[in-house]
């Protein structure tokens, strides 16, 4: 279970952004997923989130190929107005993918290859692409439907949704905790949504191609879950427990986080937020959701720290039950996790789903008047990622 630390990375205050996420088939469906970061990146810019002078690295994390992704990092270098010369990885690791990003930014910024790195995640559900793979021979190629396929595990041949409910049967989990769990998550989103979107607004940019007449909506796909809807559900699978409900579902959007080196003398401003480390983990195949305890637990170890010390927790959770399983193993309560929404609630479209998330755990604590954070989330081939911040108010 590898971990990393850093004593001198920082995050740019307020330096970071995330898009609306909308639903597969909503407004992003038909953009360029890169060309959305990029206006976002730039409007981010524009309000004074984020200095794109100052950015001499660019990490871009994608899962989904698209239009020119070949050029990847320096393509979006280019559409952001970075400064010349501004290149980077280009990093894929499936819904882990804003985490390896952030803790490759993180890096260069560390051993001062960087003094300013921008790490941008985008990735587009909708419309995915229909690949193939010639043969040399005349044998006929191989086909993929890049999206749809990739939920399906090619070493064991099951579904993820597999993965959930073997979690549930090993541990005893019913259909009600899962049903009780969404819709405390949906509650929590509620909470999100407050005060005209007080809690989004203040993180979020919203492109052309999200707003209507003129005005900002947020995202588009969370559904209203009470207990009587969670229980009308069937099970997707026969004699399961996992619902429609229970799960996420695919969404398309961005987001980004400036970070700087500490050391650097570069002022940031405002709350000092710290990147403390990143760890990741495997579990045993077909208990995908499990990984991210491992995770979160080897880091926590690695930086002294312990679960319950952590003023604030965010998983990205495709199934209710791994966060059942999460707060089991963690000895937490399950509304000390996930508050103002998850992607659960509002929508996984996979490489930018991990950095909303660390995006929101800054914002919340800053709200409270900051302390630890600590961000966790499962990935495919039964994988997950840690993150942890402080944030110093």
């Amino acid at each position: 279970m590898p971990a990393m630390t850093f004593q001198n990375v920082r995050i740019v205050s307020r330096g970071y952004w995330s898009s609306p996420f909308h639903r597969w088939h909503g407004a992003f469906a038909d953009k360029s997923p890169i060309q959305l970061a990029a206006e976002c990146g730039r409007l981010a810019a524009a309000q004074g989130r984020i200095d794109l002078e100052m950015v001499d690295q660019l990490h871009l994390g994608v899962t989904i190929p698209s239009p020119a992704i070949f050029f990847g990092a320096p393509r979006m270098a280019s559409l952001l107005g970075a400064p010349a010369g501004v290149t980077g990885p280009t990093i894929s690791q499936a819904c882990a993918t804003s985490a390896a990003v952030l803790a490759s930014a993180a890096a260069a910024v560390e051993l001062g290859d960087s003094r300013s790195a921008l790490a941008v995640c985008a990735d587009r559900t909708s419309n995915g692409p229909h690949l193939y793979y010639p043969r040399s021979s005349t044998a006929p190629g191989i086909s993929e439907d890049w999206v749809w396929d990739n939920f399906t595990d090619p070493d064991l041949g099951h579904q993820m949704i597999a993965s959930a409910e073997n979690i549930a049967a090993e541990g005893g989990y019913t259909r009600r905790d899962q049903d009780e769990m969404t819709v405390l998550r949906h509650t929590q989103y509620d909470c999100a949504l407050a005060d005209d979107r007080a809690f989004q607004r203040s993180y979020m940019i919203e492109p052309d191609a999200a707003s209507t007449d003129g005005a900002d909506h947020g995202d588009s796909g969370p559904r209203r879950v009470t207990v009587q809807a969670a229980a009308s559900k069937n099970p997707v699978l026969e004699s399961g427990t996992v619902t429609a409900l229970s799960q996420t579902f695919p969404a398309d959007g961005n987001a980004g986080v400036q970070l700087v080196n500490g050391g650097s003398g570069i002022a940031t401003g405002g709350p000092t937020v710290r990147l403390l480390g990143y760890a990741t983990a495997r579990a045993r195949p077909a208990f995908m959701g499990q990984a991210p305890v491992p995770a979160a637990q080897s880091l926590l170890d690695r930086l002294s720290l312990k679960a319950d010390s952590m003023t604030a927790i965010k998983t990205h959770n495709p199934f209710a039950v791994n966060d059942v399983y999460l707060c089991e193993q963690l000895g937490l309560e399950w509304d000390r996790v996930n508050n103002f929404g998850s992607s659960l609630t509002w929508g996984h479209p996979q490489g930018p789903t991990g950095l909303r998330l660390v995006v929101e755990l800054i914002e919340e604590l800053c709200a409270v008047g900051g302390g630890y954070g600590l961000f966790t989330g499962c990935a495919a081939g039964d994988s997950a990622a840690a993150i942890v911040v402080r944030v110093d108010v």
